[in-house]
């Protein structure tokens, strides 16, 4: 428990300093700590016999296959178009300028599959728990069947997990996205979208458009997560095999992605901190 609250902490400290959020982080590196393992343990198993040196190449091209479409989906955005009028400041006329809003096909990033994979474990966790007491409780034996259908590769555990993604996707999306507020916004700059009134029927605009991206999103997350529960169910894959696709990639990559970008937009206000105190500088000794 200690050990967990640190960790809490810890990654509260990281996303309050700004250089990405804190948990999905120390997920990360647990996740990159854990890949040499999983790659050794697999050569081990082609080394034994256990897996054939074609599957492990064939699992080596998809998991490059895999970040490769990771990086392509998190990067695609729809672009709506916004148009703002002319403006009169004092005696000039600004003409009108013209802006995208650029929306993410995958908004939630990586905390769906987080949310879905721990509430999944928990139940399992618990009973696996009370089982390990010297005098478990009667009805023990009788959930052993529900433990086991809710392991890794199982049907059951896919679909669950497939539901849970796809509900987080959209409860995620609803939170961190308001079209409300940002018809709101652009009403009060006066910006619009050609053909939309502002106001509510840019909201319901907004909505129309995030809804359908998020349906979109939330595929693409539940097939990419599933990926390595497939193999383990279809082709008897071991489970070293899903740290080299699915979640593990996706959660690496997502992270990588947002983590340069902080860092990005972190040097680039640095530089302009350091042309303001020079210009500050200079207009001083004039």
């Amino acid at each position: 428990v200690g050990g967990t609250m640190f960790l809490m902490w810890l990654g509260e400290q990281i996303t309050a300093r700004g250089i990405g959020n804190g948990i999905s982080l120390i997920i990360f590196a647990g996740i990159v700590a854990q890949f040499p393992h999983s790659l050794v343990a697999t050569l081990e198993l082609g080394r034994t016999g256990a897996l054939s040196p074609v599957f492990i190449i064939a699992l080596i091209v998809l998991a490059v296959a895999v970040v490769y479409f990771v990086v392509f989906v998190e990067r695609a955005q729809r672009r709506i178009v916004v148009q703002y009028p002319k403006r009169q400041i004092g005696a000039r006329v600004t003409s009108g300028e013209s802006s995208h809003l650029p929306l993410k096909i995958n908004t939630s990033g990586v905390i769906p599959p987080i949310f879905a994979s721990s509430l999944l474990l928990l139940p399992t966790t618990v009973i696996q728990m009370m089982a390990a007491n010297p005098n478990p409780p009667a009805w023990m034996e009788s959930v052993q069947p529900v433990v086991a259908a809710l392991s890794h590769g199982q049907p059951l555990y896919m679909g669950l997990y497939a539901a849970l993604i796809i509900f987080f996707c959209f409860f995620y999306t609803s939170i961190v996205f308001n079209p409300e507020e940002t018809a709101e916004n652009l009403r009060k700059y006066g910006g619009f979208m050609p053909g939309i009134r502002p106001g509510k029927r840019t909201a319901e605009y907004l909505d129309f458009v995030l809804t359908r991206l998020t349906v979109i999103g939330a595929a693409y997350i539940t097939l990419v997560c599933l990926l390595p529960e497939m193999l383990v169910y279809l082709m008897k894959a071991p489970v070293q095999a899903m740290a080299l696709g699915g979640t593990s990639i996706l959660i690496v990559v997502s992270v990588t992605m947002d983590t340069v970008a902080q860092i990005q937009s972190h040097l680039l206000a640095h530089q302009y901190e350091g042309l303001i105190k020079k210009s500050k500088l200079r207009g001083g000794k004039r």
